[in-house]
């Protein structure tokens, strides 16, 4: 995973919330069989053709990704992609968050969570986010990526 502090506007973040560490462990039905690790490398052969570099971050902590996306808009990043997890249908402070920085940010989600139970069919993330990808798998986290690109 790449953690490099990001200096330029070609930077993406890519922000992961809490138990997405677990990935390819956790639920693979519902999440997949990719970890984490898979996913980056996957972003970043995409991003190295797009001409962006991707700063990915994982935390089970709120306040971490609230931080990160401060510092995306502090070291003007292109974008922010976030998979908020269980955080997205709860979460006001990351909507604040979101609506708080010019940087854009795109959800992002590897089920689609319309799919699944109610309570996950309201997105606090969504209603802040320029746009969302989900229900894709890895997938989705490309497709962010090459939205992301275009702003």
């Amino acid at each position: 995973m790449s953690t490099s502090l990001a200096t330029e506007a070609n930077t993406v973040f890519v922000l992961n919330g809490p138990n997405l560490n677990l990935l390819g462990l956790r639920e693979p039905a519902i999440y997949g069989h990719d970890t984490l690790d898979d996913i980056a490398g996957m972003m970043e052969d995409r991003a190295r053709e797009l001409g962006l570099e991707i700063d990915l971050r994982q935390s089970n902590h709120e306040g971490h990704l609230i931080d990160w996306m401060h510092e995306a808009q502090a070291v003007g990043a292109k974008a922010v992609l976030l998979n908020a997890g269980g955080f997205t249908h709860s979460s006001v402070a990351l909507h604040d968050a979101i609506k708080s920085i010019v940087t854009p940010v795109v959800e992002v989600h590897l089920s689609n969570p319309h799919a699944r139970e109610e309570f996950r069919h309201v997105s606090m993330i969504g209603r802040a986010a320029k746009g969302t990808v989900a229900g894709f798998g890895a997938l989705s986290y490309i497709l962010a990526l090459e939205a992301a690109a275009r702003f």
